[in-house]
């Protein structure tokens, strides 16, 4: 990958998001009258900036985050490597505010960041259209049917094409998408269906299907790249390497990620012939599953590959503001919940740490954006303005959760906690994310080594 596009797409998305969740802290410090000294883009020594009137806007050397040093902040906070001048009891100190004044400066940072990508996502709907999936655009013909979907039992087979769906002739994937989503469950569908050249009409429901919008099968998704496999898992000793494009499964075709994790679920742990493609020739190997835990907890079937992060082509259509705006905050709330149902995997243990990413991943990905385009790079900040906003609220001594809760103790109580107090609350928290950042950044380095492969 090209280092210029890493750089690039580093910056684009961690630098904003840092800048936008320290404006949060910033603008509601404004608002309470704190008189904020330093607003630094990175840590360390400072390389240049700017000051306007009190306040110090600068870029420092480090660029792993960013802070807000607002005036009289308090001693025991870890914020940068300049030392804050204690507080004096001035108006426009922070220590001179209330606590709740001070616990919502530090709430405003995650905020911002949890509602940073609806103006993102809707700003860009709005002026270059909503992107969706160009297959969407592609007439249904049956690529890969789980074995639930009702359509198996009534014969439906490979490159059969649906005819209509309850009277909506030649539907799309798109069209088809949205007839599913608006019929309520397990009320039947008429379809009529082209199978051998011939047409037969069916009645079917969605009952009982964990995935009702998978009746049609799987959308042709595009090719599945390998990116990385693991050493501890089947893949790696059938001789799968990164690079490999997988094409079949026992001798059935692929159209996509979600058909191939289906298909490895079905074998069921038997001995399984894979069919990649490798220096543009074709490769068949032997692989035989074996039971884990995939990345959400679960127990599954597991080969041992990791994807390389590609999306389907993707289409833009022209929408008002109005649906722009619905759009987008439709995807930041199903964004939000899925980063808080990751979150509560790894705090109840259903889900390994081994999958988070740190800054190596996530310039990455970044590059990979780049890449791809504008869209894959927005998309990509308003994933991580999501995550940032959540991981911030946690109540980790360090983070804006923990503060927070550390006022709302001292509120509780009514008196603040003792200076060794605050000391120690912060070095634990500081330990503990130091030590999850090593784990972390190792993992995601060892990902990324060439000798793993």
């Amino acid at each position: 990958m090209n280092i210029a596009n890493i750089g690039v797409g580093f910056i684009l998305v961690l630098g904003v998001l840092i800048l936008v969740h320290e404006w949060g802290h910033f603008i509601v410090a404004r608002l309470f009258g704190v008189r904020v000294d330093v607003f630094s883009i990175g840590f360390g020594p400072r390389l240049f900036g700017w000051k306007r009137g009190a306040t110090d806007y600068r870029v420092s050397a480090i660029p792993l985050g960013g802070y807000v040093r607002m005036a009289g902040q308090d001693p025991s906070e870890i914020d940068s490597s300049d030392q804050a001048a204690k507080p004096t009891g001035a108006p426009d100190e922070l220590m001179s505010k209330k606590r709740w004044q001070r616990a919502l400066i530090s709430l405003a940072g995650p905020v911002v960041n949890l509602i940073f990508p609806l103006f993102l996502l809707t700003g860009y709907f709005t002026f270059f259209g909503e992107a969706y999936p160009k297959y969407e655009d592609n007439p249904v013909v049956i690529a890969d049917l789980p074995k639930n979907s009702p359509l198996v039992k009534d014969g439906v087979a490979r490159g059969d094409r649906i005819v209509s769906v309850n009277g909506v002739a030649n539907p799309t994937w798109g069209s088809a998408f949205s007839l599913l989503d608006k019929i309520p469950a397990g009320k039947s569908l008429q379809v009529v269906v082209e199978h051998q050249g011939a047409t037969k009409n069916l009645t079917v429901s969605t009952s009982g299907m964990q995935s009702p919008e998978l009746l049609f099968g799987f959308p042709p998704e595009g090719p599945v790249v390998v990116d990385d496999v693991d050493p501890s898992l089947p893949a790696k000793s059938a001789g799968v390497k990164p690079g490999d494009v997988i094409q079949a499964v026992n001798g059935e075709s692929l159209q996509g990620w979600s058909a191939f994790v289906n298909t490895i679920q079905e074998t069921e742990g038997k001995p399984t012939a894979l069919t990649v493609l490798r220096d543009g020739k074709p490769l068949t190997l032997q692989i035989t599953p074996q039971k884990g835990k995939n990345e959400l907890g679960e127990t599954a079937w597991m080969v041992g590959i990791r994807r390389v992060p590609t999306k389907p082509e993707v289409g833009f259509r022209k929408v008002s503001f109005s649906q722009a705006a619905v759009r987008s905050g439709s995807l930041t709330w199903r964004g939000t919940l899925l980063v808080v149902d990751v979150v509560g995997r790894l705090l109840s243990g259903k889900a390994s740490p081994k999958e988070l990413q740190s800054v190596v991943g996530i310039a990455s990905m970044a590059g990979k954006a780049v890449q791809q385009g504008s869209y894959a790079v927005v998309e990509l900040m308003a994933v991580l303005s999501v995550n940032l906003g959540i991981l911030n609220l946690l109540p980790i001594p360090i983070l804006d959760g923990g503060n927070i809760l550390l006022l709302s103790m001292e509120g509780i109580r009514r008196r603040d906690f003792s200076m060794a107090f605050k000391e120690k609350f912060i070095q634990v928290g500081l330990v503990f994310l130091l030590i999850l950042f090593a784990y972390v950044m190792y993992n995601d380095v060892m990902r990324h080594l060439p000798f793993r492969s």
